[in-house]
């Protein structure tokens, strides 16, 4: 029978698989500056998830808000990845931003009014508005050419964030308990398990991106 701790080791050894990729990548093409973000993103996901862990270990949610914001910032750092990509300049002050508010926002349901449904939504609406700034480059027609690894980039971006809000909308139409995201349950085996294979997908959408542009380099 699968476990939440085991299912959120896999998530932490996954990201940091993604992330020896991309810094191979980054090491091989240092002009090519959007690895340096996914490869930020990739290991700053896996020490979000590994804090978060440790949830398992102090009885406390400290470690949550903790891992949680840490994973928010790692979504940022994938979006600017995407808009360095495409030759456009990122803000360090919106990710720190989102990053911020996300942080007070569930800080505020943990400490000063304990609710659940509020905390997933607003962790939601943090992972996904960085992606959702993003679409609109994924998935236009950039020189006059698609790119197909940003169209699959931008599919599972949709996904994602489909996911997030389906997740949002049950917690708000139930007591919550059962969306509790290191609560033990079939739901959440399945939650987790999705949310490994998107992020993989993701990454492998800006792998595509890469190739096809060094690819029209080297041409």
């Amino acid at each position: 029978m699968l476990s939440v701790p085991t299912l959120w080791t896999v998530f932490v050894i996954n990201f940091l698989a993604l992330g020896l990729i991309w810094a191979y990548v980054m090491r091989s093409y240092p002009a090519f500056e959007a690895a340096r973000f996914w490869t930020a993103s990739a290991f700053t996901a896996a020490g979000g998830a590994a804090v978060a862990m440790l949830h398992f270990i102090a009885d406390s949610r400290a470690p949550l808000l903790a891992g949680g914001t840490v994973l928010i910032f790692a979504a940022c750092l994938a979006a600017m990845g995407i808009k360095r990509f495409y030759g456009q300049p990122v803000s360090w002050r919106s990710s720190v931003a989102i990053t911020g508010l996300t942080f007070a926002g569930m800080a505020f349901f943990i400490v000063g009014y304990d609710s659940l449904p509020m905390r997933i939504l607003i962790y939601s609406l943090g992972q996904s508005v960085p992606l959702a700034l993003t679409l609109k480059l994924l998935l236009s027609r950039q020189e006059g050419r698609e790119n197909p690894g940003a169209r699959l980039a931008g599919i599972v971006a949709i996904l994602i964030i489909s996911l997030y809000a389906v997740r949002t909308v049950a917690t708000m139409l139930h007591s919550g308990d059962d969306f509790a995201i290191f609560q033990s349950n079939p739901l959440q085996w399945v939650l987790v398990l999705t949310l490994i294979f998107l992020s993989m997908s993701l990454n492998f959408g800006f792998l595509l991106m890469a190739m096809d542009r060094l690819r029209n380099e080297v041409a």
